[in-house]
């Protein structure tokens, strides 16, 4: 520690955000095992033992919630995960300097826009008067309310996340590429090899055990699809297929104040996402990568 202290010192902020905001908190699970009354506090609230998890489970709409996350979150796993890999392997392919920095500018701006922003500016391209129904109409069809629809929500949901996310996940993915040794290109093109077949047998090999690692990463979080983005774009006509946990646990916990119901719900999350990641990482330690 003497001969590293420098080191040392500039982890101490990150050990400190993880202290402070990450397993501090973690105390206050202990509200989801009592009926928590805000004026007692957490010593002075009575004991229920499992009887907000045995509520929650029995509670009819809580399956619909669950039902709802899992499919969003589902989609935006199979659809959303790949997107990046994909737009980062196309930006590789660029070759002019300017323009393939212009372009990947381009795709990173929507990631430091609030949800507030992409909410609204959904709403106004989809609208009755927006630019995807103007299209329609010129083409004869009908004008459709998208926002109304529940069968277009989980849809709008899925690509307006890859529309803000996809930029910004290039980023690891390229680094990932340019750490890649040129020579194994030169070595391929005397080969024979075309630009797909250095993608598939270089590139995609040396990214994998970068995309394994995010994959994990993000199977970790698999029922916690953020609140801000469902809640700027849900409407009273699609609560049924976009009512989620974390907007389920803000009318619950904070409009209805049951923190220990939302607090249980929560802890369930977290046991969610530990045993996927868990089951998963020893799948992919058969591989021989993983996070432990």
């Amino acid at each position: 520690m003497k001969k590293n202290w420098m080191l040392y010192v500039m982890i101490v902020p990150g050990v400190l955000y993880y202290i402070i905001l990450k397993y501090i908190p973690l105390m206050g699970t202990v509200i989801a095992f009592q009926d928590y009354q805000i004026f007692n506090g957490i010593l002075a609230s009575p004991w229920v033992g499992l009887q907000n998890f045995i509520f929650l489970f029995s509670y009819q709409d809580f399956y619909n919630v669950l039902r709802n996350t899992i499919l969003i979150a589902f989609y935006q796993l199979i659809f959303g995960f790949p997107a990046p890999i994909i737009l980062a392997l196309l930006f590789n392919e660029i070759r002019i300097k300017f323009l393939k920095k212009s372009v990947q500018s381009l795709f990173y701006l929507p990631h430091f826009l609030s949800w507030v922003i992409v909410g609204g500016i959904v709403f106004e391209l989809l609208s009755s008067q927006g630019v995807v129904n103007a299209v329609r109409e010129w083409l004869g069809l009908e004008t459709i309310l998208f926002m109304q629809k529940e069968s277009y929500f989980r849809s709008i949901v899925v690509l307006s996340s890859i529309w803000k996310n996809v930029g910004w996940g290039t980023i690891i993915y390229l680094a990932a590429i340019t750490s890649i040794n040129p020579n194994l290109y030169e070595a391929a093109v005397i080969d024979g090899a075309n630009r797909w077949k250095q993608v598939k047998h270089i590139t995609l090999p040396l990214m994998f055990p970068t995309i394994l690692v995010l994959f994990l990463l993000n199977i970790g979080n698999f029922l916690e699809l953020g609140f801000d983005q469902i809640y700027n774009l849900l409407t009273p006509m699609t609560y049924s297929v976009g009512d989620i946990i974390e907007t389920y646990v803000y009318r619950a916990g904070v409009l209805q104040g049951q923190y220990s119901l939302t607090t249980a719900i929560g802890l369930f999350q977290s046991l969610v996402g530990f045993t996927l990641l868990y089951i998963f990482n020893r799948l992919a330690r058969k591989t021989e990568q993983g996070l432990w």
